[in-house]
């Protein structure tokens, strides 16, 4: 990761957050960096009180200019991925995924819709540890497969002690069924910014992935203001399904509570390297089966959901 500076994260919803006594910092950064926490705290008010948005004078042209400095490096997401299935390499690391059940505590923090996770969730790599934070979503998909968009893209946000990043990314297609493992976030949406509900179940978002799970590697940043770099993505060739009710679920919670579209433009990969697992399934976003999960052909509907 960058020498000068690790993650800076910032929770918008850091008040649901100690409602679930879950300890989420604002500010990560790195053990070399520690001494110099109480220079970047101007860096974190300036991420507090800033408005951003995803169109207009507030959208990501202009992310720079409103002061987030790193919206504007080198290494930046999301990019458009797009290599030969021959170009994949087996010597990428399996990632181990060790995910329990969770409270399912939902929000939209104006931005997206979020899922908190209750500590005790990881992945492995190579014997690294990264704590599963939370998951969202974007729509469209911020990455692109050869320059096209999924209808949705989930992000699974995790953090290892020493204050790296890992994202795992997550294509959602449009299916003929319904998905029974989103389900259970679906039923409750919530609509309106600032919005969180706190259901008396649980969820594994496990459920939620993939069986294959082969995977795109790079090297890039946040993709959302302060769009800190030295993120390790893993965005996993496998998609999984929503129906299109589903797909229009997500849509018009979006729509009511923030914008039409919450996806960055893809940025470019000026000489960074894209690696991929060489396991088979990977499929663009037509032609692929429903996965496992997906139950009762939907007929064609009036209304929206």
């Amino acid at each position: 990761m960058n020498s000068r500076m690790k993650e800076q994260v910032y929770y918008i919803h850091d008040t649901a957050s100690k409602k679930k006594g879950y300890k989420r910092k604002l500010l990560f950064c790195s053990s070399l960096v520690l001494a110099a926490c109480s220079i970047l705290a101007p860096i974190k008010l300036l991420a507090q009180s800033t408005e951003w948005s995803y169109d207009g004078r507030t959208g990501p042209d202009h992310w720079v200019d409103l002061g987030f400095e790193d919206c504007g490096g080198f290494n930046q997401s999301p990019v458009d991925i797009n290599i030969c299935e021959e170009e994949g390499s087996h010597e990428l690391p399996e990632i181990e995924f060790e995910y329990e059940h969770t409270p399912l505590l939902i929000l939209n923090n104006g931005h997206t819709i979020e899922v908190e996770y209750e500590e005790g969730s990881k992945i492995i790599i190579e014997e690294e540890e990264f704590e599963l934070l939370q998951f969202h979503f974007h729509g469209p998909s911020e990455h692109t497969l050869k320059g096209a968009n999924f209808p949705i893209e989930m992000h699974l946000v995790h953090r290892s002690e020493e204050g790296e990043l890992a994202v795992i990314g997550v294509f959602i297609k449009e299916g003929r069924r319904q998905n029974k493992n989103f389900k259970n976030v679906w039923d409750f949406l919530p609509p309106v910014a600032g919005q969180e509900r706190e259901v008396n179940m649980v969820i594994n978002v496990d459920e939620m992935l993939p069986e294959e799970r082969g995977y795109f590697a790079y090297k890039g940043s946040l993709t959302t203001p302060p769009c800190s770099e030295g993120v390790e993505w893993m965005v996993l060739k496998e998609p999984v399904s929503l129906s299109r009710s589903q797909i229009r679920k997500f849509q018009i919670a979006l729509r009511l509570s923030c914008c039409e579209q919450n996806n960055r433009p893809t940025q470019p990969l000026n000489g960074r390297e894209i690696e991929a697992t060489g396991e088979e399934g990977h499929e663009g976003n037509e032609g692929h089966e429903d996965t496992d999960g997906n139950e009762g052909e939907e007929g064609h509907e009036g209304t929206e959901e």
